[in-house]
């Protein structure tokens, strides 16, 4: 049970410092999205090597695979997009949009294991998605457009999270893999920006750097986290817990940044909730009906 409780604890501190994050890029301006997204790729290297140093972890880079490589590959340029995405919507005003993708991304994980794993959806979960569509439809009519940053933000961290699942490789080792695959081009937009003086790292004082610097600090604790919780508590706790970070994300965009919310946009936001409450009560429904089919038969052998 302590095992249990601490994992909870891991997952919501995980899932608040993720949910937090819109607080802390309008920090790095006059930064723009590309810069920030560069240095958070390299001082994430950092802090991921710095950790692997203290465990005395390298031995597993002798057991990748090619195609374990070519994954992470995959999913560094995912996340690249994922990444790139948030900050600008965030430091652009669309905080409550980007709160939007990642509330719709478990709809999204359920359409890939259907279009890509052939998997078979119950009833209730081809509503939720139903709902999901049509909230998809109120907000683009709200918007006047496609919600194209919920929709980037969402399909990239659905196929990021297919992609690290199918790889199967932890989670500092994974990040060490894909930060050192985007190092090179983004060291050198780094120095490009900096040699021709529209860079901010040197030219705005150590505060400013020093949150630049922060910024893989701010991504591989959350991260390192989230494993920790994930080894710990049924997968079922964790669904419940990653709704923490978008409610916040939704929070900080109405009561800090004060984004305006008409009502078409509310109802497409409550249509977005009712289909995640009837996707969250019939996954909590086949997992307990699981449960109990496992458990039925060595109770039955204990009355033998």
């Amino acid at each position: 049970m302590p095992e249990t409780r601490r994992g909870v604890l891991y997952g919501i501190a995980a899932y608040t410092m993720w949910g937090l994050f819109p607080l802390y890029w309008p920090l790095l301006k006059p930064s723009g999205a590309v810069e920030i997204l560069a240095h958070r790729m390299v001082w994430s290297l950092a802090v991921v090597v710095a950790v692997l140093a203290v465990r005395r972890h390298w031995s597993w880079f002798r057991t990748l695979t090619r195609r374990q490589v070519l994954l992470l590959t995959l999913a560094a340029v995912t996340v690249s997009v994922n990444w790139g995405t948030y900050i600008y919507a965030v430091n652009t005003g669309h905080v409550v949009e980007s709160a939007l993708g990642y509330f719709i991304n478990p709809l999204v994980s359920v359409l890939f294991g259907v279009v890509i794993f052939r998997e078979r959806l119950r009833p209730w979960q081809w509503a939720a998605v139903g709902l999901g569509a049509v909230a998809v439809l109120i907000l683009t009519l709200d918007y006047g457009r496609l919600p194209w940053i919920a929709l980037v933000l969402a399909v990239s961290f659905g196929t990021y999270g297919l992609l690290k699942k199918t790889a199967q490789v932890g989670s500092a080792e994974s990040l060490t893999i894909e930060t050192l695959v985007l190092l090179v081009p983004a060291l050198a937009y780094l120095l490009v920006i900096e040699a021709n003086g529209t860079g901010t790292f040197a030219h705005h004082g150590v505060g400013h750097s020093l949150l630049l610097v922060a910024s893989g600090l701010i991504t591989a604790v959350p991260l390192l986290f989230f494993t920790a919780s994930a080894l710990r508590v049924p997968l079922t706790i964790i669904g419940l817990l990653q709704y923490i970070a978008p409610t916040l994300q939704f929070l900080c965009g109405i009561l800090v940044v004060h984004e305006t919310m008409p009502a078409s946009r509310w109802a497409g936001f409550v249509v977005v909730w009712a289909a995640l409450s009837l996707f969250t009560w019939d996954s909590l429904r086949a997992a307990h009906a699981s449960r109990r089919a496992v458990t039925a038969p060595s109770e039955a052998l204990e009355t033998v």
